[in-house]
């Protein structure tokens, strides 16, 4: 009796070990450029969202508190000591983040890249919110759009190293020829930091004199430029366009500052992300051709070097911009 009693206590230990395994929770990485940015906060939502959608996911928000490469380095090889199953991150430096990358991936960890991409040789694969092509040319065209006779344009963009930053400009700068009479006079960076991006456009307004818009593809960068053109008094002089939050833009739309802007929407991006990154974890390979799940946003076909678009850009101001402020 003794040794059936113990038999069965011990197939009960093991069948509880064996739900105990198949219920392990993964562990998925959102790591961002930097902590504190409304746009990452946003995607954080969705991570969360898909994370609880998926009911055997732990998303960790992660990043570091600048936008640097060094910074998000650290943090990767953190998570990789903490033997996280992916690692989903918004790079601050193509080339930069591979080593520490490629170390993950040595080591079983998914490794994906979101928003502002990784070199290929450093990731599995890469979510661009849009299609680079449409994100360039959507924002020539906001500033166009309010300028049929033309006139001088300048951008504010982040970092000088910021991957979809620079691609983005690159596409704008293919179709500029479609738009008579927009001139690009300048080129400058704010760092993704508010203080410095509005310094860089106070510069822009005192350099450039008939200087009629003023393109920021970066949340932080278009709030700035925004406010620095409210307080030189410029606004109806200079239309600040480009892409960012309706939560942040709301205010400047209704003063003016701002005619209209475009964003895909963070919170769907993040919750995108976190969702190939399960799918990866499941089993699924990510290879020209292939058609990851992207759970309520469908699915991302792959194309030769392993990149997919979410989604189109969408276009706010004045008609829509409070209904979507509500939500990020």
């Amino acid at each position: 009796m003794k040794i059936l009693k113990t038999l069965l206590v011990t197939a009960a230990i093991s069948v509880a070990m064996m739900a105990t395994a198949q219920a392990e929770t993964k562990k998925i990485a959102l790591v961002v450029k930097a902590l504190g940015i409304g746009f990452f906060e946003a995607a954080n939502k969705g991570a969360q969202e898909a994370a609880k959608e998926l009911g055997d996911v732990e998303v960790i928000y992660t990043g570091p508190t600048t936008t640097t490469a060094e910074g998000q380095i650290e943090v990767i090889n953190s998570l990789i000591a903490q033997k996280v199953d992916a690692i989903a991150v918004s790079a601050n430096d193509t080339n930069a983040l591979v080593p520490a990358l490629k170390k993950a991936m040595d080591r079983g960890i998914k490794v994906i890249s979101w928003d502002s991409g990784v070199a290929p040789e450093g990731r599995l694969m890469h979510l661009n919110p849009s299609s680079n092509p449409l994100i360039g040319n959507m924002i020539i065209k906001l500033a166009a759009d309010n300028l049929p006779e033309g006139g001088d344009v300048a951008v504010l963009s982040a970092t000088a190293t910021s991957t979809n930053q620079n691609v983005w400009i690159e596409e704008m700068n293919k179709v500029l020829g479609n738009y008579k009479g927009i001139n690009v006079v300048a080129t400058v960076y704010g760092d993704d930091l508010a203080d410095k991006s509005y310094r860089e456009t106070q510069g822009l307004i005192q350099s450039h004199p008939n200087l009629k818009a003023i393109i920021a593809p970066t949340s932080v960068g278009i709030v700035a430029a925004a406010q620095a053109v409210t307080d030189a008094g410029k606004i109806g002089q200079i239309n600040v366009t480009g892409l960012g939050l309706p939560s942040e833009m709301a205010g400047h739309v209704k003063s003016g500052a701002s005619k209209s802007f475009a964003i895909w929407n963070p919170i769907d991006l993040g919750y995108s992300a976190t969702m190939i990154a399960n799918d990866l974890i499941g089993g699924a390979e990510a290879k020209p051709g292939a058609e990851l799940k992207m759970g309520r946003m469908g699915t991302v076909k792959l194309d030769d070097k392993n990149e997919g678009a979410m989604a189109d850009p969408f276009v706010y101001d004045a008609s829509n911009v409070e209904e979507f402020a509500k939500i990020f």
